[in-house]
């Protein structure tokens, strides 16, 4: 479920297949796909998943999505839970650079609603996928997890070569037995004992974009 008028054109403009859209009294179709339904007064307010819904609804079909041939710049989110994390994740991965963004098994469904809008579009132009951390590792990619209490400054980390990030559950971060090949660090200062999962991911992601430009 796509919700707003941005959110559905973006997909169509992606490339996803639009099923069906869904007006509001007073609103038409937004794209030229899908089935259009015009809904009684009140009515959309009764489906939508927002206390103050957009005046269109839409229903995509799913587009599946595997790892990109080659790609060398991955963010992974291990048993993420939050659907605004997650949104938040993609978004920042695709305004940085990043080829895929994948969600490890146990994760937040990526087509929640509200990592949909959340991700701000993103969803639709960045590869997102679930795949486990060895399913990685056997890409070529060295897996890099961050941390709140070990692993190397960020900053000092070469990040120019083939990398997956590797953000954890938001209660219990990655577990320390994890199958990465490193660890790294945002340090931070104050009481506050580690950053929010999306924080630290965009953090991360523009890091690398950083170091490639200057490559």
């Amino acid at each position: 479920m796509v919700e707003g008028p941005s959110l559905v054109t973006q997909a169509w403009e992606a490339g996803w297949e639009i099923e069906a859209q869904f007006c509001a009294p007073g609103f038409g179709a937004v794209v030229p796909d899908g089935m259009v339904f015009d809904l009684a007064p009140n009515v959309i307010e009764r489906v939508a998943t927002t206390e103050a819904p957009q005046p269109v609804l839409a229903v995509v079909r799913q587009r599946p999505s595997v790892l990109p041939a080659g790609a060398d710049f991955v963010m992974v989110a291990d048993r993420l839970a939050d659907p605004g994390n997650a949104g938040t994740i993609i978004r920042s991965a695709e305004a940085a650079g990043a080829q895929a963004v994948v969600f490890t098994p146990g994760s937040v469904d990526p087509y929640n609603p509200k990592v949909v809008r959340a991700s701000a579009g993103s969803l639709f132009r960045v590869p997102v996928l679930t795949a486990d951390l060895p399913t990685l590792r056997a890409a070529g990619l060295r897996l890099l997890a961050t941390s709140s209490h070990q692993g190397e400054a960020y900053t000092d980390v070469e990040l120019t070569g083939p990398v997956a990030l590797v953000v954890g559950n938001e209660a219990h971060g990655v577990p320390d037995d994890a199958p990465v090949d490193g660890w790294i660090t945002i340090p931070h200062q104050g009481a506050a004992e580690s950053l929010n999962v999306a924080m630290a991911a965009t953090v991360l992601v523009f890091e690398v974009a950083r170091q490639r430009r200057r490559r």
